[in-house]
């Protein structure tokens, strides 16, 4: 179960965690992996390109004759072979746009949030009427103090994307080097693995776990 941690940085209660978790998703892996690939697949440009030998300018005309200068034979300085000419089997633009189907997505984040609540690794903050507006003030609710913060685990605050209080939080945790801050509709599970703990306002958790029963009521 999750804790809440009020505005003092002290532990004032506990969450339950969603029924959807309870699952045993350590089969699953192939699938978080897939889901991971794919999200760093789809944000390559894919623009690498080399130019190949017909698309090199020049080297039109054969730079000796065929026979008795005792070198190689050539017939062109923009062979693969010369300095600045074409280049073999070269990157050329393309697309890597990977995809997978929405249950697969779905299992996915959930088998990675999983992972994080199995693990104690999920938190809810009750901002409440937040009012800090200094970074120091922040850190010491978050880490216990600002000089835990710079060694402290690599957390994400996940805010609910109309929530008042959302802008604030991004602001005083801006300077925090192991703190980023996303909302419940950008939450994804690159993000759920790659940081050692997760921080859900009230509001982000409440949005969060509604879905993913609603979700897992139709399944």
């Amino acid at each position: 179960m999750p804790s809440v941690i009020g505005l003092s940085g002290d532990v004032v209660g506990e969450r339950k965690a969603p029924a959807v978790f309870d699952r045993d998703f350590s089969e699953k892996l192939d699938v978080v992996y897939r889901a991971v690939h794919r999200e760093f697949a789809n944000t390559r440009a894919g623009t690498a390109s080399t130019r190949k030998r017909d698309e090199v300018a020049g080297g039109g005309r054969k730079p000796w004759r065929q026979k008795g200068t005792g070198r190689a034979r050539q017939g062109s300085i923009r062979s693969p072979q010369w300095r600045h000419g074409g280049v073999v089997f070269g990157p050329q633009p393309r697309s890597y746009v990977e995809s997978l189907n929405k249950k697969e997505r779905r299992l996915a984040f959930v088998a990675a949030l999983a992972d994080r609540f199995a693990n104690d690794a999920i938190s809810v903050f009750d901002a409440g009427d937040f009012g800090i507006d200094k970074t120091a003030a922040f850190a010491k609710v978050i880490f216990g103090s600002a000089k835990a913060a710079r060694k402290g685990p690599k957390t994400l605050i996940v805010c609910r994307r109309d929530e008042p209080h959302a802008a604030a939080i991004q602001r005083v945790s801006r300077n925090l080097q192991r703190v980023a801050v996303t909302d419940d509709g950008a939450l994804d599970v690159k993000d759920v693995l790659r940081f050692e703990r997760i921080l859900f306002t009230t509001a982000a958790y409440d949005a969060v776990t509604e879905t993913l029963e609603a979700q897992d009521g139709r399944a």
